[in-house]
């Protein structure tokens, strides 16, 4: 492995700037806050819809491990260049042929991308980084674009509304697909070393299917590393409660019309919560007391009946969010590397199997209980998982010291 100095602080800058355009790309679309209203607008149901939703998230749960063995036997960068003009491809049909089959099409292809860009691009910065020793700069990176990808997000939430009023949903579907486009861009633009020996005596089928066996093994074998993907895989489940976010808000006393603004401001303490990343203490019991403390928060402001609990709400998307950028970077210093992608899948697929869990238990739970309580159930869990991390989390390695 390459010494990390200065020489190879501009190749590291370049590549963070890189990562950072890409996530941007990826949040910057336009479609986000609008997509529901266009489908209504053509005329669907909200059983239809819900259906639809089923189609996206179905696909992209079915594809989540196996892609992830693509990503560790065939070119990332490029994987991840096709699943941004496959969504982007999505987009123009829901415009073009706004129909429930238009849309489904659509949801597929997103569902695909969702699959193949889920572990890809974290494996692929950290390989980057590792080529050269500079893998102690991963956080740094991880939450810097995180940051970026906050705000683009909150950028273009806030842009949605006036690009309908000039062009309507045209200008929207051209102003998203153009954001794919430049995502793919980016992501062709990402350096990628061959990973040679991984799979030198394989090939074809044979390669992806031996890649695939040796990251769900490594899993399952190394107690170590099953332990840190769970905690990685529990964190972002967790964070699926923002889903219900706006509920949450105006059960708060926030009028509709305001709803949206306190969502942004909770985008933006997303933001913050990534940009610390590199700065907060990433020791076992600090991340562990970190996703406690945000299940506190949590249950004073679901519990709290007036507007100042939107403060504490606030306090726990953004711990929420810089656990979720330390958990996912203490997994690519626990497993071995040699399946990256395809274990860092094995986290997004029990991320996704507790996003589930998430949604059926406020469903079940809707029946007895108000969206406030419902919510600060929720902390229970957040306590346990801030247990388990402050256990089962690997010890940070002495870092890899930096250019002066």
């Amino acid at each position: 492995m390459a010494v990390y100095g200065a020489a190879a602080e501009p190749r590291v800058r370049r590549l963070g700037r890189l990562y950072a355009l890409l996530r941007g790309c990826d949040e910057g679309v336009l479609f986000f806050p609008l997509a529901t209203l266009l489908m209504t607008d053509a005329g669907l149901s909200t059983a239809e819809l819900t259906t639809l939703l089923m189609i996206w998230g179905g696909v992209a749960f079915a594809l989540e491990v196996p892609s992830g063995a693509w990503a560790d036997t065939f070119s990332r960068r490029r994987l991840l260049a096709c699943g941004a003009v496959l969504r982007g491809v999505g987009f123009a049909v829901w415009f073009l042929w706004p129909t429930y089959p238009g849309f489904a099409i659509g949801f597929v292809l997103w569902g695909v991308r969702s699959a193949i860009s889920s572990g890809t691009k974290e494996a692929l910065l950290y390989d980057e980084l590792r080529a050269i020793g500079a893998q102690a700069r991963y956080t740094a990176l991880a939450g810097r674009a995180a940051t970026v990808a906050m705000l683009s997000m909150l950028a273009a939430s806030a842009l949605a509304a006036p690009a309908y009023a000039v062009g309507g949903y045209g200008l929207v579907a051209a102003a998203s697909v153009l954001a794919c486009l430049g995502s793919a861009a980016a992501a062709l633009a990402l350096p990628e070393r061959p990973r040679a020996g991984e799979v030198h005596e394989h090939a074809g089928l044979r390669a992806y299917l031996h890649t695939l066996r040796s990251g769900v093994a490594e899993v399952r074998a190394d107690r170590r590393v099953w332990h840190v993907v769970l905690i990685a895989a529990a964190v972002p489940s967790l964070s699926a409660l923002d889903e219900y976010g706006p509920l949450l808000v105006r059960d708060l006393g926030v009028a509709t019309a305001g709803v949206p603004l306190v969502i942004a401001a909770m985008i933006a303490a997303m933001a913050i919560g990534s940009a610390l990343a590199e700065r907060w203490r990433a020791t076992p019991a600090a991340v562990g007391a970190t996703i406690a403390a945000a299940g506190v928060c949590l249950a004073v402001g679901a519990l709290a009946g007036g507007l100042w609990g939107l403060v504490p709400l606030a306090i726990c998307f953004g711990l929420l969010q810089l656990t979720r950028v330390l958990t996912e970077a203490a997994l690519q210093g626990a497993m071995s590397g040699r399946t990256r992608a395809t274990v860092l899948s094995v986290a997004g697929f029990g991320a996704e199997l507790g996003a589930l869990a998430v949604y059926g238990g406020f469903g079940v739970g809707s029946l007895w209980l108000g969206i406030g309580p419902l919510a600060a159930l929720c902390a229970v869990p957040m306590l346990v998982v801030g247990l388990l991390a402050a256990r089962w989390l690997p010890v940070p390695g002495p870092a890899v010291a930096e250019p002066a």
